[in-house]
């Protein structure tokens, strides 16, 4: 196990029930960038890598 995957399954376990939207997801990674400068690039990667990332629906 990761050391992140602790935060992972933190972050299912709290919030796993609820919808989001990108936008919320967007203005919450931005907010976070903003107070944690130095996360900019693997937040930036993470954003890229979503973004791109094929759904399981196209298949």
């Amino acid at each position: 196990m990761y050391f992140t995957d602790r935060g992972i399954e933190e972050l299912v376990e709290r919030r796993g029930e609820e919808e989001v939207s990108i936008l919320w997801l967007g203005e919450r990674l931005r907010e976070f960038v903003d107070l944690n400068p130095d996360f900019e690039t693997p937040i930036e990667r993470l954003a890229t890598w979503l973004a791109r990332h094929e759904s399981d629906d196209d298949e």
